[in-house]
Formats: structure tokens, C-alpha cells, sequence
């Protein structure tokens, strides 16, 4: 691993799975098996500001797509990445270099347990949020729109403090609206199932 590279992430994320809410994932004692028995799952970043050993990746948009046949935690991932087509050739070697986990960071564990990884692809990815919801699209690949649950007198979205993932400590509560994914021999929907949102902070070393 090269220490010597030097990178940072700050933006805002979101996720949808298949299982129903809540995700046993997050649970803290004995997380179990997905609530379908696996997972199916996107995770969409967009990034605010963000550097590689000086190079900027701001504003540049990148999603994460995963199958795993049991508990995330147990391994055997089937990995596909994709990355903003917007980023030039030294961004998208800069971003390359962050999400391939070679040189630390949560994608480092991340990589380490996919036993299958298809790749990346540079392709058209928006990024939206407004208010309490999020949308995601890749042409032709994943079209993931999410909702904030909001509960009590306020009708604020509700939020999990405290959470041991990989992202953020803290995560909105959400469910998927309309969310489907065909990419990679792999065919989704996960309307109606479990997501969250947060701002992430990722960086390294």
C-alpha cells in the first residue's frame, strides 16, 4: 500500500437495498442474514469537494452496485463500479486508484470481500437531492429514487445515531420509491425496500 498517496471525499451519499426496513446490517448484535436471504445494493456518491495528491474530483459523481449471496460481512461480493464520464483522464485514474481500495479507506474492506469484481465503467451519472429525497441515474442501467421516513409531530425523517457502517455514523431512514438496476447479468428492484442517506467524509491516510 502506497502511504504516500494522499486523498479526501466529502459529499453526500445515499443506498438502496432489497431487504425490508430495517436492514439487519445495521443491526450491533449479531447482525443476521439479509431479510431475502441476500443483497442487492447501490450505493451513489456525489462529491462536494474531494482531492487526489492534489488533483480535484469535485463534483464528479460515482456509484457502487454489489450482490452478496449471504451477509455482507461473510464475503463473496459481486463488485461493479461506475464512474462520472464527466472526469477527465487524470480525475478518473485519481478515482480509479480510491475505489479499486488499493490505497486505503472503507473501499479497501469493501474490495476485500467481492471474489467477483466486473469492472468499471465511465458512464452519464446524475445525482439529485432535494429535500428528504434522492435520485440516482444511469441511463439504460439504474434509475434509484429514494424518500426520507419521517415520523412524530414534526414529520422529521427519522435518523439512526451511532451506527457502525462504513459511510456515516449517522443515517437518515429512507425507503425506495421507484428503484430498479439491470447491469452485469444482475436485474433489481428495490421499490418499497430498505435505504438510507447521510453526508460522508472519506479520506486517507
Amino acid at each position: 500500500m502506497a502511504t504516500a498517496e494522499k486523498w479526501s471525499l466529502q459529499g453526500q451519499y445515499f443506498e438502496n437495498c432489497n431487504c425490508e426496513i430495517l436492514c439487519p446490517c445495521i443491526l450491533p448484535v449479531a447482525p443476521g442474514a439479509p431479510t431475502e436471504g441476500h443483497c442487492d445494493v447501490g450505493l451513489a456518491f456525489h462529491i462536494m469537494e474531494g482531492e487526489f495528491n492534489g488533483i480535484s474530483l469535485e463534483g464528479l459523481n460515482f456509484v457502487i452496485a454489489a450482490f452478496t449471496p449471504e451477509s455482507m460481512g461473510a464475503g463473496n461480493w459481486t463488485t461493479a463500479i461506475y464512474i462520472d464520464e464527466k472526469a477527465v483522464d487524470e480525475q478518473r485514474s485519481a478515482l480509479e486508484r480510491i475505489l479499486s481500495g488499493d490505497i486505503g479507506g472503507p473501499m479497501a474492506n469493501w474490495m476485500a470481500l467481492t471474489t467477483d469484481f466486473r469492472g468499471i465503467k465511465y458512464c452519464a451519472i446524475t445525482f439529485e437531492a432535494d429535500g428528504d429525497s434522492r435520485r440516482v441515474i444511469i441511463p439504460n442501467v439504474m434509475d434509484f429514487n429514494i424518500e426520507g421516513i419521517k415520523a412524530g409531530r414534526t414529520r422529521e425523517v427519522m435518523r439512526l445515531e451511532n451506527v457502525g457502517h462504513p459511510v456515516s455514523s449517522t443515517l437518515a431512514l429512507a425507503r425506495g420509491t421507484a428503484s430498479t438496476y439491470s447491469d452485469h447479468g444482475m436485474t433489481w428492484d428495490n421499490t418499497e425496500k430498505n435505504a438510507h442517506f447521510a453526508d460522508f467524509s472519506w479520506s486517507w491516510p
